[in-house]
Parts: C-alpha cells; structure tokens; sequence
C-alpha cells in the first residue's frame, strides 16, 4: 500500500477507538445536565433547602474524588475499560438510589459513593480514565481535536440534558405526582449507565506499554504534575462556589425563573460552550495552550461577576451566556496539556492526581456556597468564584509559559 493510502487507514483506526468514549460521555453529559437542573427541585420537594442542596453537591464532589484517588493508583496497573465498566455499573446503582430514597442520610450515602454530578462539568471518576484512553489513541498532533471533539459532544449532550430538564413538569401534566416525575429522572440516569456499559465493554485494551508495573505512579513528571494539582485545585474550589445547582437555585430565586425556563437557558448555555472547543482547539493552534487557557479564561470570570450586579433578568442571562461561551474553552486545552506533559505510563496517575484535589477542592465549594446563600448573600459565593478564577489564571501563566506540549515544539 502506498504512503498516501496509509494515513487514511490509520486516521480510521484511532477515530474507530475513540468512538465509544466519545459516545460514552454523550450519555453521560446528558444525563448530568438532566440531573444538575433537576436535583436541587428534587431535594425542594423532599423537604430540604439551600443548606441540603449545598450538603449533598459537596458529599458528591467529595466522594468522586475519592474514587478518582483510587483510580489514580489502580489505573497504573489495571485497564482503564474494566475500570470504566465498573464506573457504570456505578453509576446505574446511583440513578437506582437516588430514585428510592427519601431521607437525607440514604441521599447523602448516595451521593458519596455514586457518581452523581451536581455540575453537569467534567468532575467524574470517569473522566480521568476516559482521557487516558483518548490520548493512547490518538497521535499527538490530534490530540487537542480529540478533546476539543469529546468535549463538544459532552457539552452538547449535557445542554440537552438541562431542556430536558422539563420532562417532569410535562409528567406533572399528564397526572403524575411531583416527586414521582422528578424520580422518573433518576431512574433515566440509571439506564444511561447501563447504555454506558455496554458502549464501555467495546473499548480495546489500552497497551500494556502504556501501564506503569511498578509501584510508584508518578516518576518523572512529579513536580509538574504536583504544580498543576495545586493550581487546579484554586480553579476547582471557585467553581465549585458556582456549581450549575446552585447557579440555578439563585435563578429561581432572584428572578423567579421555573425549571422550564431554566433547562432552556441551560440549554443555549451549554450549546455556547460546545461550540467553545473546536474555537479552542483552532486558537491553541495558533497561540498555544497555556494562552488559551488563560486568554478566554478571565474574560468569562469578569463576565460571571458582572452579571451579579445585573439590573435585569435579561442583562444577567446575556452575561451568564457569554461566560458559558468562554469559560469551557480550558477543558479540553487543559487536558490535552496535562496527557502532554507527562509520559505515557504517567498518563492514568497525572490525570487522576490532578483531578482529585480539584474534586476535593471544588467539594468545599457548594456547601460554602449554600450556607451563605442561606444567610442572604445570593451574590456573593459567585462573586469570589470569579476572583479566585483570575487570580487562577494569572498564577498559571506565570508558572507554565515556557513549559510545551511537544506539537509547540515541532512549531517552533
């Protein structure tokens, strides 16, 4: 076969092994965009408030860090597909419990050891392994494109997940109790981890050059990934003053927005940030990905504080949809940095050892931000999340410039 033949079949080739996982976190997305609309409702309806809403974001962040932890040590050994099949399996009984129980502790229980995601984001034990995948199979020269395209779909999935956000009222009108309508979601959420599974179970083995066998995770690219935890970790804990539940629990409150009206803004938010990541990926191309992160980043915090001091409705959407469509345009320039800057067999601990602080960091985040959303300041949590954003951003470049992926190299 001729050169120019073999480029197509091997493009075919590593496309055919990132399709599940791309289609995986489709489902997914779509399913935590559902839930992060409608949990805090559904929590309303259980007799809780704001405090129990910002409880049960917290214990679910928290437990998700737990078992990114664990999936950072094991994922060095073992293949991430039994470790993501096993994820789904989780998630199913999660969509399960949440669907049962009524009572605060059975909930929080759930939240700990599922793989619920009240920030409809990328925060998930499944995440880390996923990118893992993503990045053995694809050469690096497309590996920001990759992400950019597992992203957008995601981010897609998770827009249309929040309009979905309606079904319960549309059950409400069919004759179906309130909380039984809200149940119906959860139940949803289990059978999405079931289609998870099976999309899962076609995943090929990633190369056992790829594990590390010893027992020391990291090597090499220690320190760096360190830095990076520890910035990530600022990141992190801003947004988790500002998760999705809560940024529509302030809607409800401030302008009286229904669920319908917020799963359509979440909607046309989460379009906005699909279509960031191709625009990202494009830009890193051109001007690098520490640049990228950073240049669209502060802009979309500054945007976030504005819209706190909104004299309208519509002028706090409008700046709420311009920060959604600058906002994401880090993810998938992040995760391509961080699988870049790491050796291959230090691939499954960098992206878990830099998502568990961010978990644990972003844990703390709705439980503050409930509490002082209780006490009257609706503003406020959104507020610091935007300052400690640009304080992020600004620590970031200064700490990373002048280290590159290697198709920065290769440009020169």
């Amino acid at each position: 076969m001729s050169e120019a033949g073999a480029v197509p079949r091997h493009a075919a080739e590593w496309r055919h092994a990132i399709r599940p996982v791309v289609w995986a976190r489709g489902l997914r997305d779509f399913g935590d965009g559902l839930v992060a609309v409608v949990l805090p409702a559904y929590l309303v309806t259980l007799g809780f408030g704001a405090r129990e809403v910002g409880a049960v974001a917290t214990i679910a962040l928290f437990g998700s860090a737990l078992m990114t932890l664990g999936v950072g040590v094991l994922g060095t050994r073992v293949d991430p597909r039994s470790l993501l099949i096993a994820a789904a399996a989780l998630m199913i009984g999660t969509g399960l419990g949440f669907a049962a129980a009524a009572g605060f502790a059975l909930l929080a229980a759930f939240a700990l050891f599922g793989t619920i995601n009240p920030s409809a984001g990328s925060v998930s034990v499944f995440a880390p392994l996923e990118q893992v995948v993503l990045t053995s199979a694809a050469p690096d020269a497309r590996r920001t494109a990759v992400f950019a395209q597992y992203s957008l779909v995601g981010a897609l999935a998770a827009a249309t997940g929040a309009l979905a956000a309606a079904g319960p009222d549309a059950l409400v009108g069919l004759g179906f109790g309130e909380r039984d309508a809200m149940r119906a979601v959860f139940l949803l959420y289990a059978m999405i981890g079931l289609a998870c599974l099976f999309a899962y179970r076609t995943l090929e083995p990633v190369p056992a050059e790829a594990l590390r066998m010893d027992h020391a995770p990291l090597g090499p690219s220690r320190s760096i990934v360190l830095k990076l935890a520890a910035l990530f970790s600022v990141d992190s804990f801003a947004g988790g003053l500002a998760v999705q539940a809560l940024l529509a629990l302030w809607l409800f409150e401030r302008f009286n927005l229904s669920l319908a009206q917020a799963g359509v803004f979440f909607f046309w938010s989460g379009v906005l940030s699909a279509f960031s990541f191709p625009v990202a990926a494009w830009l890193a191309a051109r001007i690098g990905l520490i640049n990228t992160m950073v240049l669209t980043h502060i802009p979309s915090s500054l945007c976030l504080i504005a819209a706190m001091f909104a004299p309208g409705v519509e002028w706090a959407l409008g700046l709420l949809l311009l920060r959604a469509a600058l906002s994401q345009m880090d993810v998938p320039t992040r995760t391509s940095y961080v699988m870049a800057v790491v050796t291959p067999q230090e691939r499954t601990a960098a992206a878990s050892f830099t998502s568990v602080p961010r978990s644990l960091a972003a844990a703390a985040g709705p439980a503050i931000s409930g509490a002082v959303f209780a006490a009257g300041w609706h503003a406020a949590p959104f507020i610091v999340c935007g300052l400690l954003k640009v304080a992020y951003d600004l620590a970031l470049l200064w700490a990373f410039r002048h280290i590159r992926p290697p198709e920065e190299h290769a440009r020169g």
